[in-house]
Parts: C-alpha cells; structure tokens; sequence
C-alpha cells in the first residue's frame, strides 16, 4: 500500500539527524503524522537502515507508532505487577528509584539506549558492587520484556547488548573477631547498633528495615520475624547483645519501626554507603552486609549448633541452602588433620621411586589401624 497525496502536495521530507551522539530518524507514517525516532546508535549507517525499514512499513501500509510511554508510568505499571507476584517487590521498588533517578520519570522507554544504560552501568559501579549493578541492570532487563509483552514497546531490549559485571563467589566470607572489632570502632553510632544487632539475629537486612516494636515479645525474649523472601514467619530467641541494642532504641521511639534513621526519623532503606565507608576505613575488604549473616551461621555451627537449629533461626526453607553457610575454619581444619601425626610411628616412608613392602610383621603382633583411631 503506497502513500496518497492530494493533488500538487509534495512528498513529505524524510531524513536522519544527530541529537548528541545518537542518530534519530525524522520521517511521515501513512496518515501524514510526523515520527521522530532514536536510532539508539551513534552509528550514522544504523540510522539510515532503520529509516529505510519504517519507509518500506510506511509504504506497505504496516507501520504502527510507537507508544512512548515513560519509564515512570511503567515503573506504576511494573510494582503493581511486582506487589501481585513477588514476595521481594520491596527490592524491587528500592531499584526502580535508583533507574528513575538516573533516567528521569519522564524519559520514554524508547529513548532508554544501549549507551544510556552503558552510562547508568558505569555511574552506578562508583557507588555500589558489581553484583548490585547486576541485579539493577537485570530488572531493567525484565522491564523492557514485560513491556514488550504488554505491548507497550516494540524495540529491542537494549539491556541485552549490556556485558554485566562478573560476580565472585563471596558465601565463604566471615568476619574475624578482629575484624568486628575494627568495623564497630570505625562505624557511626547507629550503625555500631545495626552491625551488633545482625551480628546476633543473622536477620537479613530487609528483615531488620521491617522490624516494628510490635514484633518484639520482651517478656519471652523472642522476636517475630516476618521473612518478605519466603513469606514464612519465624521466632528468634534474643541474647543479652540483641536486647541491650534495643532497649538503647527503644528509649527514643519515633514510630512504629525500631530501626529508623536518624536524620529523617524514617525507616531505613539502604546501608550500603555507612557500611562500604565502615569497611574502608577498618581497612575490610570482601565484605557485605550479608556478611553479617553469614558470620552468624558461621559461628553458631563453630559452637556445635546443630545444622537444623542453625535453619530455623536463619528462616531458611532448605537445608541445603543452610549448609552454605556451615564451613569449618582453617584452624580447626588442620587440628584435624594433625590427629594424623599420632600414627606416624606406624607408617613405612619411601622415596620418590617404586613403593616398598613393610618389614612383615611378627605372629600374634599388634596392628594398628587409622579407620577407629581417631
């Protein structure tokens, strides 16, 4: 299908242009209306293939016009979504605001290029891990193909052109007691409280933000903890660290919440900055705030805790998932394997060459075997 122009109408002008270092196309659809688009490259042969496709779907009669709805109305739309099918829509709601902080709410997904989210990448590294970068990057991702779905965006996800940032496995990381003891001397006041307090609840950070005064049973000792995760509720005995910090906060209640900030006097959302400037200068490397819990688990089997009393406590669903957490410390490691030197007597030692036999031994003598030694 062509387009029809009235009697002596000229064809409307159609061309490629530079915003910046990225090419837009400028062109007229089959009902005369004006399009102007983003290449999303700041190659100029990239733009001029896309104007010559909406050409041909001009002249076919095909061609739809984009809908530019924007990043912060599809925010509202994603969250309502999120709220209906994620226990963690919270998280989720936590990074939608870093996105529209960087991108604007009122920039339109169409204009949310390869290179802007290259930029959003690189500006968020400076300030967060890689691994938050990555969990960011991948709900923008899973933004862009829920959109699409919906029909409210037809271009390709420029997420998906994105490397994201390699991940080390950090699950063994514990803090010493060395190390405790120089992230609270070089932590802020309240944070020194947050630190303690996760350091003897193994509470994950969300569950902390989350506690209210409502959860705490003082005359049992015991705090009910309400896991957005797993969506399960669990009971955590308190020892005397736990309840000495809230008794220090609860003498200067603000609301509901325990834990607040103190400059705002709201909940807290994110601890990420007081707690990378805490470990930077107790000179900690490696460590997250998860680190916390895992030093937790990691303590309490140390102890002798059994793994399922270490389970229950951290609200996990799984054993198996609780068994990452259970590692033995070097020392012990090798307190065990010196049990070995005990039998040393009783081993025959040979060089580098061809094993020899032991010197066979006498009738009626004594063996001694490692296997029930130990």
């Amino acid at each position: 299908m062509q387009v029809r122009l009235a009697r002596g109408r000229k064809e409307p002008q159609v061309g490629i242009y530079r915003r910046g270092r990225i090419w837009w196309i400028d062109f007229y659809d089959q009902n005369r209306n004006r399009i102007q688009e983003s290449s999303h490259s700041s190659r100029k042969r990239d733009a001029e293939a896309l104007l010559n496709l909406r050409k041909a779907e001009v002249l076919r009669g095909v061609f739809r016009r984009p809908v530019r709805i924007t990043l912060g109305e599809f925010g509202e739309r994603y969250l309502e979504y999120a709220r209906a099918n994620k226990r963690s829509w919270q998280r989720d709601q936590q990074m939608l605001e870093r996105l529209k902080e960087f991108f604007g709410m009122k920039r339109p997904l169409t204009e949310i290029g390869v290179a802007d989210v290259e930029n959003y990448k690189l500006h968020r590294r400076k300030a967060v891990s890689g691994s938050t970068v990555n969990r960011e990057l991948a709900l923008l991702k899973r933004m862009f193909n829920l959109a699409a779905a919906w029909g409210l965006y037809s271009e390709a996800n420029p997420v998906k052109q994105v490397k994201f940032f390699r991940e080390f496995n950090t699950g063994t990381r514990v803090l010493s007691g060395e190390e405790e003891r120089r992230l609270l001397q070089n932590a802020a006041p309240y944070l020194q409280d947050l630190v303690r307090f996760a350091l003897h609840t193994g509470l994950r950070v969300g569950e902390i933000f989350s506690l209210r005064w409502s959860h705490v049973d003082w005359e049992r000792g015991i705090l009910t903890v309400y896991a957005a995760k797993t969506g399960k509720v669990r009971e955590v005995p308190l020892n005397a660290d736990a309840l000495q910090v809230l008794r220090a906060w609860g003498q200067n209640r603000r609301n509901e919440f325990v834990f607040y900030n103190p400059r705002t006097g709201k909940p807290f959302v994110d601890l990420k900055a007081g707690f990378r400037q805490a470990c930077r200068k107790a000179g900690i490397e490696g460590v997250t705030w998860h680190t916390l819990r895992h030093t937790f688990a990691s303590r309490l089997v140390n102890c002798g805790v059994d793994v399922v009393t270490v389970q229950e406590l951290l609200g996990h669903s799984s054993l198996t998932v609780t068994m990452r957490y259970t590692h033995t410390h070097l020392r012990a490691k090798r307190e065990a394997v010196q049990q070995l030197s005990r039998f040393g007597d009783n081993w025959v030692t040979v060089g580098p060459s061809l094993p020899q036999k032991a010197a066979p031994l006498s009738p009626g003598a004594p063996v001694t075997t490692l296997a029930g030694s130990c």
